[in-house]
């Protein structure tokens, strides 16, 4: 996983703002794994599904170095439609939540410092002068 990630993180030639899709992903690990992107689609589908059985049954799904997955409680509670003003019943639901693990955050935010300019107003310890 680390390689892979760093890897991944290495070949960035997409824009700030830009998303990878399912497709570029399938061949992203066809390159890295030199697998075909047939057998590559079907373990990027594989891991997808099993996240998803795994939410459905309540299950935490815990990748180290990456983060985990979680279904999270959302009580009903009262809303409004937008465009009448007239108050909606929400009911309650069910939604996935991604925390992201710690080795993660350092990697995004060791990559997101050394592409800063030089001359940013933020000091070392990340307070403002």
């Amino acid at each position: 996983m680390d390689t892979v990630a760093r890897r991944a993180g290495a070949r960035s030639d997409r824009g700030a703002g830009a998303s990878m899709t399912k497709a570029e992903l399938v061949e992203e690990v066809a390159r890295i794994s030199e697998l075909t992107k047939k057998h590559s689609e079907i373990i990027v589908n594989t891991v997808f599904d099993s996240i998803i059985d795994a939410l459905r049954k309540d299950e935490k799904i815990e990748l180290r170095g990456f983060g985990s997955f979680r279904i999270r409680q959302r009580r009903s509670r009262q809303g409004r439609n937008p465009k009448t003003g007239d108050k909606v019943d929400v009911p309650a639901k069910r939604i996935p939540y991604f925390k992201p693990g710690k080795e993660l955050k350092e990697l995004i935010n060791s990559s997101a410092q050394s592409s800063e300019p030089a001359s940013s107003s933020v000091t070392s310890t990340g307070a403002e002068p």
